[in-house]
């Protein structure tokens, strides 16, 4: 299986490349993989777009429900990536990963560190400890406190009051928003 450092794509549900491309380099991080998987990027492309009266710089995705990855293919990296939450397997034909050839590299722009746009680092507007409300979901309407935010910046936990308790509830951070 080992054909040394290439690039595959792997197939993710429709809007978790992000995630998947952090869990992937959380996972590599913390397993010491740094050697077999090299890189990881959700290649996006920046637009200006006509917002009323300003130009505004969009991101968009240059292929949606996709993630690049630069490794080495063994039984272990087959496996990490394979497992990671919101992935769905790697793009080949049955389940057998194909490589990029490397016209589709070149193609691509993957060569070098700095070819490939990676999504942006993902930023929250609170912190553990801020009062904030939360706005959509089952919780929507309700206030409390930032109690832990997860490593991947994707969920948080609040503790929003109901009658005399303070309750946890696990969120993800798209429906929290700092309080007014």
């Amino acid at each position: 299986m080992n054909v040394g450092m290439r690039w595959y794509v792997i197939h993710t549900y429709s809007g978790y490349e992000n995630k998947v491309m952090i869990s992937i380099q959380n996972t590599v991080s913390n397993r010491g993989l740094g050697e077999m998987i090299s890189k990881v990027v959700v290649p996006i492309e920046r637009t200006l777009e006509k917002k009323g009266d300003k130009e505004v710089e969009v991101e968009h995705k240059l292929f949606p429900g996709y993630v690049l990855v630069k490794m080495i293919m063994t039984d272990e990296t087959w496996h990490v990536v394979r497992n990671i939450t919101g992935c769905t397997g790697f793009v080949g034909p049955g389940s057998r990963p194909t490589p990029l050839t490397d016209t589709e590299v070149a193609d691509l722009g993957l060569e070098g560190d700095a070819a490939v746009e990676t999504a942006p680092v993902r930023t929250l507007k609170f912190a553990v400890g801020d009062s904030v409300e939360i706005r959509g979901g089952v919780f929507d309407g309700y206030s409390g406190i930032v109690s832990s935010i997860s490593d991947d910046l994707s969920k948080a936990s609040v503790m929003i009051k109901r009658g005399r308790r303070d309750i946890p509830i696990e969120l993800e951070t798209e429906y929290i928003y700092p309080a007014k």
